[in-house]
């Protein structure tokens, strides 16, 4: 029940802490604005909690912890007679320019607290491995890349551990971009190595190409004990269990977890019963499981099925070798960097989503948020305030489209209204709400969509 509680939890916390700040961005500037507030509610539907400032602006909690609003008086709204002071402080009677303020409040609020919680992360300590290459395989090793290169550059960009560097690398990957890669090689000669990633496959499936790039960062070795037997596997059947330690595979010495796959792969035929010999409470057992073949790996270069006998790893901890930590001042502008870098990569990945040159399937929504706040709360303060700094950004971005419903939509209008000197027309602003509505179901339907196939394939 906690791998479900967990994610749920952590899901309110992050949306309701980060929809707060945003909301409250609105509300401030309004405020400080002349516009009267109605209501701020965290949340939408039924009110769990409610009262009234001095102000008479209510505040209310609600029943589903999805969204919030800010709610101002707004003369398009006002039924009946109010009196000559009634419609102070109406929203829509406010100067374009002050609208525009307020409307942008919002995402500018998201992008403080993203630069807030970076110059936290890196104040802190932030744990990452160091840029240096533990294993390569397939477009790295074709590459000339070798085991002790250290990253120094990527794209002409500095990286300061394995993080940087792998998500550039990502980046071009998606893109099919080959990207000079500056290293300093284990005899410390310094060389530039171009890794060809215009070689990777176009229908390659976007969650494979970090295997399919083949850099990988110097780490611990993962022990081979097995941590999940599913009861419907051929390990399972055969009497493997959890805590379980591989010794070896058709006689084949297993040191490290990621010996396991490639030992079976070598050694699996059909009707042949593999030996895997374990050590067990201190002694060695010995039982002959009998593979099966899976399903191939989605978007696999090669469509030939793999050999599977039912048996995950068991959990550790990554042992990080390098923490990134820095004073107030050097810490700020470490946070401006990473969030311009960041909001650079979002758009461009979205760039690449609208022209078709990387997959919708990057899409997520709310179950891959609440798995990974989940997941990123587990592993302590500085990779949770990391995460929804993370979010915090997607959200400012996402709010800025120019999609009518959304923030950047309402600034789409009133840029109109300031250069033709007058509103658009309420039927035409009604018709964009429709459109931009169907719009943001339709991106929600799709990033849950993703989420489930993710989670039942």
């Amino acid at each position: 029940m906690s791998h479900v509680l967990g994610p749920v939890w952590w899901l309110i916390v992050t949306l309701g802490l980060l929809i707060t700040f945003h909301e409250y961005g609105h509300f401030i500037v309004a405020r400080r604005l002349g516009v009267k507030v109605l209501k701020f509610s965290v949340g939408f539907g039924p009110a769990l909690w409610s009262r009234f400032d001095r102000h008479g602006t209510q505040f209310v909690i609600a029943a589903i912890p999805l969204g919030g609003y800010v709610k101002m008086l707004d003369t398009r709204e006002v039924e009946g007679a109010v009196g000559p002071t009634g419609l102070a402080g109406a929203f829509d009677r406010k100067p374009v320019g002050a609208r525009m303020a307020i409307t942008a409040a919002g995402p500018v609020f998201n992008l403080v607290f993203t630069i807030a919680a970076l110059w936290l992360v890196f104040m802190l300590g932030k744990p990452d491995f160091q840029p240096v290459v533990g294993s390569v395989d397939h477009v790295a090793a074709a590459s000339g890349f070798q085991v002790g290169d250290r990253i120094t550059s990527v794209g002409g960009r500095p990286v300061d551990a394995w993080t940087d560097a792998s998500l550039r690398v990502l980046t071009a990957g998606m893109d099919r971009r080959d990207v000079v890669v500056g290293v300093v090689d284990a005899a410390g000669t310094a060389r530039e190595r171009t890794l060809a990633l215009s070689k990777l496959p176009a229908e390659l499936d976007q969650h494979r190409l970090p295997e399919e790039i083949g850099l990988a960062p110097r780490q611990q070795p993962v022990p081979p004990v097995i941590g999940g037997v599913p009861a419907d596997g051929a390990a399972a059947k055969a009497g493997l269990a959890p805590g379980d330690r591989i010794v070896s595979i058709a006689g084949e010495t297993i040191k490290d977890w990621r010996d396991v796959s490639e030992a079976i792969q070598r050694h699996a035929a059909a009707g042949r019963a593999l030996d895997i010999v374990v050590e067990r409470d201190g002694q060695s057992k010995s039982f002959q499981v009998t593979p099966r073949q899976g399903d191939p790996e989605p978007g696999a270069a090669d469509a030939k099925p793999r050999w599977v006998v039912g048996i995950g790893v068991q959990r550790v901890d990554p042992h990080y070798d390098a923490t990134l930590r820095y004073g107030p001042v050097a810490a700020l502008g470490k946070a401006f960097s990473e969030t311009w870098n960041q909001t650079r990569d979002t758009l461009g990945l979205l760039g690449r989503m609208v022209t078709g040159e990387s997959s919708v399937k990057n899409l997520g929504g709310v179950i891959s948020i609440a798995q990974a706040a989940d997941s990123s709360a587990q592993n302590g303060l500085v990779w949770f305030l990391t995460f929804l700094a993370a979010i915090s950004l997607s959200l400012a971005i996402l709010n800025l489209l120019p999609i009518p419903i959304l923030d950047g939509g309402g600034l789409l209008y009133y840029l109109i209204e300031s250069i033709k000197g007058s509103p658009l027309s309420d039927r035409v602003q009604i018709a964009g709400q429709y459109v931009g509505l169907v719009l943001l179901v339709g991106l929600m339907g799709l990033a849950l969509y993703n989420d489930i196939l993710r989670n039942v394939s």
